[in-house]
C-alpha cells in the first residue's frame, strides 16, 4: 500500500523532471478558453490552401498542427503523428503539439512513451489543462499511481466542480488501497453529476471486494439503471473489433485485469446480477461475445440466462455458458472418466440442509479416509482441509450449516523428494500452455505460500517446466490434457493437476475461474510464459471475430 509520503514523493517526481510545476501546490491561472473546433474537413481543405501559398516557419508549423488535429479526429494516427512531429520540428515552443503526440501515443498503447511528451508540454506551461489531465492517464496505464494522485490533487484543487478528476482520483486512491478515500471520492464526483454511472459501478466493485455485499448491490442497481453496459475502448484508434462481455458481479468471473489490459478492441460488459435478462437495447453492433461468468456452484442460477441471451446475440462465443455449467467439480468427475494415464479424484456433494452426523456420513461415504472437504464455490486455500475421520468431518460441516460441501477422495501425490508438486496450464483455443509450477512440503500447495520466494532450486525448477513441460509431461499426459479440453469444450479455461508416483496425471480441478497474472516481480523469469498466454488469448478472440491477424491501420506505424 502506497502511504501519504509516498504521493509527497510523487510530487517530488515531477517537479524535478518539470522545473516549476505547481504539483500539490495552488495551480496557476487557468488557459484561456480555445476557439470553436472547425469541422475536420473544413481544416484539411484550409491547410491545403495554407501549404500551396507557402509561408514562414510558424505559418508552416500551424498549418501541420492544423493537419495533426484534422487526422487526430479522423483517428488517422499515423497521420496525425506525422504533422505534430513536422510542426515541433519548425516550432518546438508549440505546447499543445507536445501534448497531442502525448495522446497520440496514449491511443495506441504507448503511455509509458507519452509521459515525456506531456511532460515537455508542461515545461512550456506549466498551467496547460489538456497535458495535465492526460499525463494522469498515462501515468494510471503505467501504474504510477503515487504521481498520478499528486497531479489529480492539484486538478481538483484548481477546478472542484470537475467530475473527471474526482472520478480519477477514486480510481487512483482504489489502486493505493486507500477505499474509503475512493468511496468519497466516487461519491464527490455522483454529487456534481447524479448520471454518473461509471462512479456508481465502482462503487460497486469496491464494495464489493471489502465485504459490503448489500451496499454494493445497491450501487450496482442504481448504475444499471442509468446505463446497463460498462464501455471500455480500445488502446488504438479505430478498434480491431467489439466484444461483448457477460459478468456476473455476485457469480463468480473469469480473472480478466491482465488479458483485458491495453485491450486493441473495444470492450461492452453486461452485468447479470440474477437470472433476468438484462437490459441490451443500448448494446449496437458486435462481433463476439465472451462469457466471464465461470463459477459454477456460485452462478447455477445466472447462466442459463446468459446462455439465452448469447443464443439470442447470435454472434461467436467464447466460453458458452452451458459449458460452463460442466465444471463444477461433482461434474468434473462425470466429465472425464477413462482418460488413460489420467486420474480424478472421487467427489461426493453433500447439500445443505442434509443430514450430516457421523452416523448419516458413515453410510453416504463411498470414499475411504483420510477425505478432502470445503464449502462448493470456494477455490484456494481456505476452508479447505483434509480430515481423517467422521467425527472431525461432522465438525466442519456443522461450522458451515448454510453451505453445499465437496468431500473429496485424498491422493497422495508427493514426489520421491518429499515435496508436493501442483502445476498449471492454460487452455486457450487449441494451445495448451504452461502458467506455474507451485512446490510445497504439504499436500495443499498455492504458489503464493510456498517458500518458492526464498528457494533458488524451486524457481529453477519451475523455470525449466515453463521453458520444456514435455520434460515433465510426457506423451500420454498431453494426450490427456488435450481429451480435458476436448470433452469440457471450452475456449479458455485452466487446470491445476499433479503426477502421482505411478506417473498418472491427478487433475484436482477445471475450471475458466483461474488467475492469469504479471505481477511477478520475485519471479522475473515466469514473464514470458505470462505474456504468451495473452497473445494466445488475444489471438483467439481475434479469430472468434472473424479478425485473422491484427488490422494493419494507420496506427501500426506511429513513431
Amino acid at each position: 500500500m502506497f502511504s501519504p509520503p509516498a504521493v509527497r514523493h510523487g510530487a517530488r517526481w515531477l517537479n524535478r523532471i518539470v522545473p516549476g510545476t505547481t504539483v500539490t501546490t495552488r495551480a496557476i491561472a487557468v488557459q484561456s478558453a480555445q476557439p470553436a473546433a472547425v469541422p475536420p474537413a473544413e481544416r484539411l481543405q484550409q491547410g491545403q490552401q495554407r501549404d500551396a501559398g507557402g509561408g514562414s516557419d510558424d505559418a508552416i508549423a500551424a498549418l501541420h498542427a492544423d493537419l495533426g488535429h484534422a487526422h487526430l479526429q479522423r483517428g488517422q494516427l499515423n497521420l496525425a503523428s506525422g504533422n505534430f512531429r513536422a510542426a515541433l520540428r519548425l516550432a518546438p515552443h508549440l505546447t499543445a503539439c507536445w501534448c497531442s503526440l502525448g495522446d497520440v501515443h496514449l491511443k495506441t498503447g504507448r503511455a509509458r512513451e507519452a509521459i515525456p511528451l506531456y511532460l515537455q508540454a508542461l515545461k512550456l506551461d506549466p498551467a496547460h489543462w489538456e497535458s495535465r489531465t492526460n499525463l494522469v492517464e498515462a501515468l494510471i496505464a503505467t501504474r504510477q499511481y503515487p504521481a498520478a494522485k499528486a497531479v489529480l490533487l492539484e486538478l481538483r484543487e484548481e477546478r472542484p466542480q470537475t467530475g473527471q478528476t474526482l472520478f480519477q482520483l477514486g480510481k487512483v486512491c482504489f489502486a493505493l488501497d486507500e477505499t474509503e478515500s475512493a468511496i468519497r471520492h466516487f461519491e464527490q464526483a455522483i454529487a456534481l453529476n447524479p448520471d454518473d454511472a461509471d462512479s456508481r459501478y465502482w462503487i460497486g466493485g469496491v464494495r464489493h471486494k471489502t465485504g459490503d455485499i448489500g451496499a454494493a448491490r445497491a450501487a450496482y442497481a442504481l448504475a444499471e439503471k442509468i446505463r446497463p453496459l460498462v464501455r471500455r475502448q480500445a488502446i488504438k484508434s479505430p478498434a480491431e473489433f467489439r466484444l461483448l462481455a457477460l459478468y456476473a458481479p455476485f457469480g463468480g468471473n473469469t480473472p480478466i485485469q491482465y488479458l483485458f489490459r491495453d485491450a486493441s478492441y473495444d470492450i461492452d460488459t453486461l452485468a447479470f446480477f440474477d437470472s433476468s435478462e438484462p437490459d441490451i437495447s443500448a448494446l449496437g453492433d458486435i462481433d463476439a461475445v465472451i462469457n466471464l461468468i465461470s463459477e459454477a456452484d456460485q452462478a447455477d442460477a445466472i447462466l442459463p440466462a446468459a446462455a439465452c441471451l448469447a443464443l439470442k446475440l447470435g454472434k461467436p462465443v467464447i466460453n458458452a455458458p452451458d459449458s460452463i455449467l460442466r465444471t463444477t467439480r461433482d461434474a468434473m468427475v462425470d466429465v472425464l472418466p477413462g482418460i488413460p494415464a489420467c486420474r480424478v479424484p472421487r467427489i461426493l456433494r453433500l447439500d445443505a440442509g442434509a443430514d450430516l452426523s457421523a452416523a448419516a456420513l458413515a453410510a453416504r461415504l463411498p470414499i475411504a479416509f483420510p477425505l478432502l472437504v470445503r464449502p462448493a464455490g470456494t477455490h484456494g486455500g481456505d476452508d479447505f482441509e483434509k480430515v481423517e475421520g467422521l467425527d472431525e468431518l461432522a465438525r466442519f460441516l456443522a461450522a458451515r450449516p448454510n453451505d453445499d460441501h465437496y468431500v473429496i477422495e485424498y491422493v497422495d501425490y508427493a514426489s520421491r523428494d518429499g515435496h508436493f508438486r501442483k502445476y498449471r496450464f492454460i487452455f486457450v483455443g487449441d494451445e495448451i500452455l504452461p502458467y506455474h509450477l507451485a512446490i510445497g512440503a504439504d499436500w495443499k500447495v498455492h504458489h503464493i505460500s510456498t517458500d518458492m520466494a526464498g528457494q533458488p532450486w524451486m524457481q529453477q525448477e519451475e523455470a525449466a517446466f515453463l521453458a520444456d513441460p514435455a520434460a515433465v509431461f510426457g506423451p500420454a499426459h498431453f494426450e490427456a490434457l488435450r481429451l480435458v479440453r476436448e470433452r469440457f469444450g471450452l475456449d479458455y479455461f485452466g487446470i491445476d493437476c499433479g503426477l502421482d508416483r505411478n506417473g498418472n496425471l491427478v487433475v484436482f480441478e477445471v475450471n475458466a475461474s483461474m488467475l492469469v497474472h504479471d505481477d511477478n516481480a520475485e519471479f522475473p523469469y515466469k514473464d514470458p510464459f505470462v505474456r504468451a498466454i495473452k497473445t494466445a488469448f488475444e489471438a483467439m478472440l481475434r479469430n472468434r471475430a472473424g479478425r485473422s491477424a491484427p488490422i494493419v491501420s494507420n496506427t501500426d506505424y506511429v513513431r
